[in-house]
């Protein structure tokens, strides 16, 4: 097998890879040193954010890379307390400073905060940003269905991601099939469940049919689902196995078992009444 090269158009007309690399909860010690071993198994989209206190080793490694600025898609967002217009301008001014970079490649809303009622200002001024030139592509992460049609019908702009929890635990059908009816791609934080999903009796006969890892299994049925998984670890043979995804497939019915796992969020963070800050 070798490393997934598939790419998808985003609706802004640029491409996102089909697997990225996160970036928490890695200790700002060695962030640096993960994602430099992440470039080096393949992968081209990093995930990072403010609030992971680690932007500056991920700008560290990309500025270190022997690959050009441009084959590297450095993701990070803006948190809660930077919600609001002229604050959500500063916050991704100081991510550029944290990373050292003159741009980012996507900027996403870390979390709606319904309650604090700021997140289309918030969304109004990752437009602005994209003008500017200091985003390439603008989203979200953790938008319920009504948060995404006010943003749109408000702005009469289409965020091109939404980052949702989503794995075999939580498949997220009927938000997969509002981002389809949009023209939104989803991308998937905490794809292995946590790790959880990694002893499930499914996963493990699905990986051994495949004589792949369990994780691998997983990830092919992201990947099978059309959503942009990224998983994350220090460890760099797994980081290799993680992307290690294009020589193998998984049978309609064995991504229907996977999906038969669900039993909801794995923290209850249901993004109406969820806050970070």
């Amino acid at each position: 097998m070798t490393s997934i090269e598939q790419t998808y158009r985003l609706n802004d007309g640029h491409e996102l890879p089909a697997v990225g690399f996160g970036t928490y909860p890695h200790g700002r010690d060695d962030s640096r040193e993960s994602t430099q071993s992440a470039l080096d198994a393949g992968y081209r989209l990093l995930d990072t954010a403010l609030s992971y206190e680690n932007e500056a080793e991920v700008g560290a490694a990309v500025r270190a890379s022997d690959l050009g600025r441009d084959e590297i898609l450095v993701t990070t967002k803006v948190p809660g307390r930077y919600h609001g217009y002229d604050a959500t301008i500063g916050a991704l001014r100081e991510s550029l400073g944290n990373l050292g970079l003159d741009r980012v490649e996507l900027y996403l809303i870390h979390w709606p905060l319904p309650r604090v009622d700021k997140y289309v200002d918030t969304w109004r001024a990752l437009i602005e940003l994209r003008e500017q030139g200091l985003t390439r592509s603008i989203g979200v992460s953790n938008f319920t269905e009504a948060h995404l049609h006010r943003i749109i019908d408000e702005t009469g702009v289409v965020p091109a991601v939404n980052q949702i929890e989503l794995h075999p635990y939580f498949p997220q059908e009927q938000m997969r099939a509002v981002h389809d009816e949009l023209g939104i791609r989803t991308e998937s934080w905490s794809p292995l469940g946590r790790g959880g999903l990694l002893d499930e009796p499914a996963v493990v006969d699905i990986a051994e049919a495949h004589g792949v890892s369990p994780a691998q299994a997983v990830l092919r049925w992201h990947l099978q689902l059309g959503v942009v998984p990224i998983p994350m670890s220090s460890n760099p043979q797994r980081q290799r196995q993680n992307i290690d995804l294009a020589g193998f497939a998984l049978t309609d019915e064995q991504v229907t078992a996977l999906s038969a796992l669900e039993k909801g969020r794995l923290k209850g963070q249901d993004p109406d009444v969820y806050e970070e800050f």
